[in-house]
């Protein structure tokens, strides 16, 4: 089953795709690698989820901002690729989480990304990964994910 076909079979909303909120590209591809900026979880209806987790939020509500997220990357690359089916494997993930000093479930809440990215490209979605916690994000966002992902030849 293609990756475009695995969205619809899912039932999964994606977003628009964002706007760069400063200078720079939302994807720059380098031979068959595609290096994606941060995005932030954008929800259909253009807002933002924010909140700090651990203290303004909860942990439940940071794993589905990083879900969230995830469905935002996926709009973007839908936009700048045309296609999903033209992405081989997610390759790196860098997680970033909004949290609070002392909370420490870094990883479970980038989870919600990471289980986005299985459901929709299966292993291929399996990537390395980090998932560190940060003082702030831009907009009080609750997360922030970068991508780097292999193309097929």
């Amino acid at each position: 089953m293609s990756y475009d076909a695995k969205i619809t079979e899912l039932n999964l909303e994606l977003p628009p795709p964002p706007k760069p909120g400063g200078i720079y590209s939302p994807t720059v591809q380098v031979g068959n690698i595609l290096y994606v900026s941060g995005h932030g979880p954008l929800l259909p209806d253009g807002t933002l989820m924010s909140g700090r987790v651990g203290s303004e939020i909860t942990e439940e509500e940071g794993h589905k901002s990083a879900r969230q997220t995830g469905l935002t990357i996926l709009a973007t690359l839908k936009k700048e690729l045309g296609s999903l089916d033209k992405i081989d494997r997610i390759v790196k993930v860098l997680g970033m989480v909004n949290a609070a000093p002392d909370f420490k479930n870094h990883p479970q809440v980038i989870n919600g990304f990471s289980q986005l990215m299985v459901d929709v490209f299966g292993e291929n979605g399996r990537a390395a990964r980090s998932a560190i916690g940060m003082g702030s994000l831009p907009g009080n966002i609750s997360t922030e994910i970068e991508v780097i992902i292999k193309l097929k030849d």
